[in-house]
């Protein structure tokens, strides 16, 4: 698994977007309706609703992917 920068939405519980370490952040991540959740790699647990084939069909076309999780590690609650 690559790396990535987790970020959650503030107003929707458990929306997250998972960025690789290598790319630029995308502009709608700023603005405060977000919020940094942490590092995903292969020495922390990945959230359990995160699919490594569709974050990297996800990637290749929009340089990130987002995901809905219900692991309360990745929650706002």
């Amino acid at each position: 698994m690559r790396s990535y920068n987790l970020f959650r939405l503030k107003s929707v519980d458990g929306l997250c977007c998972a960025v690789p370490e290598a790319y630029a952040v995308p502009a709608f991540l700023g603005g405060g309706r977000w919020t940094f959740g942490g590092k995903l790699d292969g020495e922390s647990s990945a959230p359990l609703d995160f699919d490594d084939r569709a974050a990297d069909t996800a990637i290749r076309f929009n340089g990130f992917y987002l995901f809905q999780t219900v692991d309360r590690r990745f929650t706002c609650a």
